[in-house]
């Protein structure tokens, strides 16, 4: 009791009075006994209660906020000392159009910093952020899934501007098994609009990257959710046939131009002037696709040349012409077609700016969230079309039969991983019994040894650490099985019953 005591005093009182007077209170039970030891105990309580007066005195102008802020400290170090639930929710191009999915967009930039405005709030304790053209989505730990719910959506709603009651609407909620079994299928490709598209792996990677940083949002539990997804992803592209010949949402616009060209412009794909704005990762894909399509003519238009003569590098044999944005309106006149894949927030094409630019018939091809081709583009005039990411789905869904038959090969490689981290998990909630398991046994042999002080006299050093290598390794053994046994277990209602009578059998 003394020893229990010793540990809440050093905890809630945080002086050395509890210390002190247990330390007192050990010695009296070495000389002696337990009466002793009962008044220590109680010049120590008395030495904390005197603690607490002062603190209240000096503090009592400030009471009722600093009770509110250790309320809020105790969630959080409750948080921390439990798995917590996890628990995803957003959107994509399952149950959002692009115009809802451009107002939860965060750029990747902004990551980091929304993940950790997330695990601010009072419920959540880990937080990770994705957000692509095709999804949004934020993966949480709480222990209380309700009320972290709650503040997320309300979190999201502040940040979108999207009112509660419409954003419900397009938001999904998943926890637990249904969360983590979401992202192991985001990771690997098999809930994209493009099954088996190998971008969003490097992208939930990046997410890891940044929410595991020194500054990052995830925690324990987090952590090993994501890297479990990226291993699970890997497996899937490596393993399976699911990846083989693949298209990616670049290849997807692409041949949109491609069956579209003759009905909108009157020419083939080949024989048109091509337009791309930015000169990123999903440029580079469409200069790809495009020059295996024959195009021959391709401008790149971006904020800085160096991206572009990098882009340029790469494709040799594709002359490409490089402009600056200065130059966006006339190029984008000039070409028959115009793909758009920049990082503008807002859009950077509009019915107004293109009013006497695009004389003829035109194509524009949108691929960014959020969208750089206003809406009201499709309403210039009939020689003017229009397309964003959701009119990619009709173009690939007929790419989709073969992989939807790989699916199972691939589901069942994940869930080999989802049992990997669900067996993780729930070994954490039996840490704080298995502590107490430790901490009891040590104190027993710590006892059971200074009772044999006397005895001990005569021995070496040496003799001496063989003893309490002896002892410590007898107790080690013997409580591995039941730590061994508390470990394995993965039904929750069964853990709580061993746990109940571990710490009857044990005293804990």
């Amino acid at each position: 009791e003394i020893w229990r005591f010793d540990r809440k005093m050093e905890a809630f009182v945080g002086t050395s009075a509890g210390e002190f007077g247990c330390r007192v209170g050990r010695q009296h039970v070495a000389k002696c006994g337990a009466r002793a030891a009962g008044a220590a105990y109680g010049v120590a309580r008395s030495g904390a209660a005197s603690l607490r007066a002062q603190k209240v005195e000096v503090d009592g102008s400030s009471k009722k906020v600093q009770k509110k802020e250790d309320g809020k400290a105790s969630a959080k170090k409750k948080s921390a000392f439990s798995a917590g639930k996890v628990v995803s929710i957003g959107l994509s191009h399952h149950t959002a159009t692009v115009e809802v999915r451009e107002k939860l967009a965060v750029p990747e930039a902004e990551w980091c910093s929304a993940g950790n405005q997330l695990a601010e709030l009072e419920n959540v304790s880990e937080a990770a952020v994705l957000s692509t053209c095709n999804r949004f989505e934020v993966y949480f730990i709480a222990d209380d899934e309700r009320a972290g719910t709650q503040q997320v959506i309300q979190f999201l709603s502040k940040r979108s501007g999207i009112p509660i009651a419409e954003l419900r609407t397009h938001l999904f909620v998943l926890t637990e098994t249904e969360a983590v079994w979401h992202l192991f299928r985001v990771s690997s490709g098999l809930d994209s609009l493009v099954i088996g598209e190998g971008q969003i792996l490097a992208q939930v990677k990046k997410c890891h990257e940044l929410a595991s940083q020194k500054d990052g949002s995830a925690g324990k539990v987090l952590n090993r959710l994501l890297i479990t997804a990226i291993t699970g992803g890997k497996r899937v592209r490596s393993e399976t046939q699911i990846a083989k010949g693949a298209v990616s949402i670049s290849s997807a616009a692409v041949e949109l131009a491609n069956i579209s060209a003759v009905k909108d412009l009157g020419k083939p794909l080949d024989e048109s002037n091509v337009c791309i704005l930015g000169a990123g990762k999903m440029s580079r894909l469409l200069v790809q696709h495009l020059t295996s399509h024959g195009v021959g003519s391709i401008t790149i238009v971006n904020r800085s040349m160096g991206r572009s003569e990098e882009l340029s590098a790469m494709f040799p044999d594709a002359n490409l012409k490089l402009r600056l944005m200065d130059e966006m309106l006339p190029s984008v006149g000039q070409a028959d077609i115009t793909f758009a894949s920049t990082g503008a927030s807002e859009p950077i094409l509009t019915a107004e700016n293109l009013d006497g630019v695009l004389t003829s018939k035109a194509m524009l091809i949108d691929i960014s969230v959020p969208r750089n081709i206003a809406a009201d583009v499709k309403e210039m005039s009939d020689s003017v079309q229009s397309y964003n990411v959701d009119d990619l789905k009709a173009v690939v869904a007929k790419n989709q039969a073969r992989r939807r038959r790989l699916l199972v090969d691939a589901e069942n490689l994940l869930r080999e991983e989802l049992s990997d981290f669900e067996n993780w998990q729930h070994s954490l909630g039996s840490i704080p019994a298995i502590t107490r398991l430790q901490e009891r046994a040590e104190c027993i042999r710590q006892e059971e040894m200074d009772k044999m002080n006397s005895k001990f006299a005569s021995l070496t050093d040496s003799e001496r650490a063989a003893v309490e290598k002896l002892t410590r390794g007898i107790v080690n053994k013997m409580i591995h099985g039941p730590m061994s046994h508390l470990r394995g277990i993965q039904d929750a209602d069964q853990r709580v019953v061993v746990l109940r009578s571990l710490e009857a059998m044990f005293k804990l």
